[in-house]
């Protein structure tokens, strides 16, 4: 009886804590997430107005991740080192301003260095996020917090495909700009107040955390020591030296290839499908996300009560795979493709919060700060090869179904390393009480 009662406190206490960290964190990403994406819908008019060609388009939308990816690891370092508040606060609110200053582009080069500029900006947002939320959640609730944070990709792309439109279609022309060039403008400002706030909202830990009382920072302390035994505490040579963590740097990569094949050639798919006018191609595209929004956490929160990890991962993927292939199979039917890329988004959304579960508990402290960042910035120089090869295959052949391809191949494949890894540390249980 005492071991329930501690466990009702105890998730009481968890869902205090998520209630004052989530929501605020899910903003964030969703910002962040819409200044990374927002050059898919920017596409559908920049293209002409710079002559740019779907190469060059491909190449700007993924050396974003080229910046993202040389700074990631010292991002989080410093993170660990300086705390979360100031640093997040550092990323975004430089993210939001260099984001803004893509209206400036004017042709291929200035693209370039746009895009490589926000991602060195934005390097180190997401994995310091993820280990930030491990100095709060043990394992065992990892995957569905870790599901709600992502949950921001999807809302992301439900408000901001119709948001982009309205901004393109509403403001295109005034005060002499572009719609495009307006897109960039209004969607920047809300991560540079974003910012700003988190110097005052956001607490860098347990122990900083003025609205806990000591009882509750000691329970929750007491939950993280209780996994902290089993992590690894590796030195930084050791981490980059880890087969396991290149490993998972891989299947991370492989999943991110269909992620942002989905988020930089959704519109232009749906486009392919008959679709013209740029505001419903917005608000098409808010059906992919909204499914997996819910899919995500729903399969998370499964994942978390079953304490079963590879399987709930590689499922997903091939789902992907399944959706994305069908995509280019109904590509000439707008309902039937819509559909196909409701399964695929649902399926390459739902590996993400899953997959996190698995390095986050294997490592601890500075091991943990640099293997996440290391996996992260890895996994996204498929943000650079993704966008790229769709793009320099449909210039080539005419077709986007190729690409789509490739992608679909590449979740399957990342579903097979998953569940060739073998069990540890595919189960996490909670804690036995006494």
């Amino acid at each position: 009886m005492n071991a329930a009662r501690d466990d009702i406190r105890l998730d009481a206490l968890y869902g205090r804590v998520s209630r004052r960290l989530l929501p605020f964190l899910f903003l964030c990403y969703v910002a962040a997430y819409l200044d990374r994406v927002n050059v898919g819908f920017a596409k559908l008019q920049m293209q002409a107005d710079l002559a740019l060609s779907d190469t060059v388009y491909g190449i700007g939308a993924g050396i974003f991740f080229i910046g993202y990816f040389v700074f990631e690891v010292p991002s989080n370092l410093v993170l660990e080192k300086v705390g979360a508040r100031r640093w997040i606060a550092r990323i975004m609110i430089s993210w939001g301003l260099v984001s803004a200053a893509t209206m400036f582009a004017t042709g291929p080069v200035s693209f370039y260095v746009l895009r490589f500029l926000l991602g060195v900006a934005e390097a180190g947002f997401f994995p310091g996020v993820v280990l930030y939320l491990t100095y709060w959640y043990p394992a065992h609730r990892r995957a569905r917090i870790v599901a709600l944070f992502m949950s921001g990709v999807a809302v992301a792309g439900v408000l901001g495909g119709p948001l982009s439109g309205a901004i393109m279609a509403a403001f295109a022309g005034k005060a002499g700009l572009h719609g495009w060039q307006w897109l960039f403008l209004l969607e920047g400002i809300p991560s540079v107040v974003l910012g700003i706030w988190t110097l005052f909202y956001l607490d860098d830990g347990i122990r900083s955390a003025r609205w806990l009382d000591d009882a509750d920072k000691a329970a929750l302390e007491r939950e993280l020591a209780a996994e902290a035994v089993s992590k690894q505490h590796l030195p930084l040579r050791q981490v980059f030296a880890s087969g396991t963590v290149w490993l998972l740097a891989l299947v991370y990569f492989l999943f991110v290839m269909g992620l942002y094949g989905v988020s930089f050639w959704l519109p232009q798919l749906l486009k392919n499908s008959g679709v013209q006018d740029v505001f419903h191609i917005g608000l098409l595209t808010a059906i992919p996300y909204g499914v997996a929004a819910v899919v995500m956490v729903l399969a998370a929160r499964h994942s978390d009560r079953s304490g079963e990890r590879r399987w709930h991962a590689a499922i997903a993927g091939f789902a992907g795979a399944a959706g994305l292939v069908a995509a280019t199979v109904w590509a000439g039917d707008t309902v039937l493709a819509l559909a196909a890329l409701s399964v695929a988004t649902a399926g390459i959304l739902t590996t993400f919060p899953i997959f996190w579960s698995l390095p986050t508990a294997l490592l601890g402290g500075t091991a943990a700060a640099a293997g996440i960042a290391l996996i992260n910035s890895v996994g996204n120089l498929a943000g650079f090869a993704s966008p790229y090869l769709v793009g320099a295959i449909r210039d080539a052949t005419g077709s986007t179904a190729i690409g789509i391809s490739l992608l679909a191949a590449s979740q399957v494949l990342g579903g097979l390393l998953v569940l060739a890894r073998g069990q540890s540390p595919g189960r996490q249980e909670p804690p036995k009480r006494a």
